[in-house]
């Protein structure tokens, strides 16, 4: 199939997932191309069969802000003008779906028009978040694109109640390349962390520092474990909420025992020297970083909100605690900490669970299906 897949090139989920997709697809024969204001975060240029096309915006004194929707919008009708597209697959509804509606719309004037058709694949911000402030345009795509899918069922039940949507939406969750996401000890890296203390416990945090994250809480759960036991703390990743919390991770006088390390290509080497992900999100409709974490064999704690109880069981490959159950959580992460064989047991059980349920040949071919059936090709 010829395929055009729509994405945000930043290191969040929505992102990085269409972006895999993208390589995978290519990888099974497909001819992709991916759209996008800049290369993709995790783009491999070396795929055959995968291609990129920036998205250009005009720059007139005119517009106040960056028309990316009609720059993004154009350039799909460009790119199905010049040759066959069979699919448009907008990942992230604000403003993905919306562009590929009118895109489809435009391609369909003319006689003996063949428009692609548009699947639309949410991911959570998109409609619990962005999408509230343009409900009425993102329930207009969503219900005319030509199929839906979400990332998680709490999701898809998510959208149908927040925005009133009347159609059927597939459930295809995110996945992962699971001959590259699995443990992968890195001494050096771990003696990095540790410093002198090659006893101390690491504890690992990786996100986009937004509000929902609530990367304050992952210092207030840390601050209380170093209460009880010797341990060290990674973040990783970039963000607005980041700047602020150095500042008060410095005025509490943890600087020695918190590490920011920006964004990181090599998140297995990281993950692998780890000893527990804390997530304490206030919402995640998938929790992809999770996952990651999940693969490496590193037991996460998390919120109970959302998507996380659908990858995480509790007590069996995790721990789900109330968002708000800062003690729990703390309670959590140092009865991990302190018990090494619980700490492997979980951490095993849990790479387990992803090699037997969200490996990249095992939900690939549900997107597969998906396409053929809106082609009207069956499945």
């Amino acid at each position: 199939m010829r395929i055009a897949v729509l994405c945000y090139a930043s290191v969040g989920g929505s992102g990085v997932v269409a972006t895999e997709l993208a390589h995978a697809l290519a990888e099974r024969g497909h001819d992709v191309h991916v759209l996008s204001r800049e290369r993709p975060f995790r783009w491999k240029s070396d795929v055959r069969g995968l291609s990129f096309v920036q998205v250009q915006m005009p720059d007139y004194p005119l517009f106040r802000e960056p028309q990316y929707l009609l720059g993004l919008t154009n350039s799909i009708v460009r790119l199905a003008r010049s040759q066959p597209i069979d699919i448009v697959h907008a990942h992230y509804a604000v403003p993905h779906a919306t562009a590929a509606h009118l895109a489809r719309e435009m391609l369909a004037r003319g006689p003996g028009s063949h428009p692609p058709r548009t699947v639309a694949t949410l991911h959570g911000t998109d409609i619990t978040l962005v999408g509230s402030g343009y409900e009425t345009v993102v329930g207009y795509a969503i219900e005319h694109a030509d199929a839906v899918t979400a990332v998680s069922a709490s999701l898809r039940d998510d959208t149908i109640r927040s925005l009133g949507i009347g159609r059927d939406i597939r459930v295809i969750p995110n996945f992962l390349e699971c001959s590259e996401w699995r443990r992968r000890p890195d001494p050096e890296l771990r003696e990095r962390i540790c410093g002198s203390h090659p006893n101390r416990r690491v504890l690992i945090h990786v996100s986009n520092f937004r509000p929902v994250k609530r990367v304050g809480t992952v210092v207030d759960v840390f601050r209380r474990v170093l209460e009880q036991l010797d341990a060290v703390l990674v973040m990783v990743g970039d963000g607005p909420d980041r700047v602020p919390l150095e500042h008060d991770v410095e005025a509490a006088g943890l600087r020695d025992r918190v590490t920011f390390v920006g964004e990181q290509h090599d998140l297995v080497s990281w993950l692998s020297s780890a000893d527990v992900f804390l997530l304490p999100s206030s919402q995640e409709s998938f929790g992809l970083a999770a996952l990651e974490a999940m693969a490496c064999e590193v037991p996460v704690v998390a919120s109970r909100v959302g998507g996380l109880p659908e990858v995480i069981e509790d007590g069996v490959t995790g721990f789900l605690c109330p968002p708000d159950a800062v003690d729990l959580m703390t309670a959590r992460v140092v009865d991990l900490l302190s018990d090494e064989a619980m700490r492997i047991r979980i951490g095993r059980a849990s790479a387990a669970h992803v090699r037997a349920n969200f490996c990249t040949h095992e939900v690939v071919p549900l997107y597969e299906a998906c396409y053929r059936a809106t082609l009207g090709q069956g499945v």
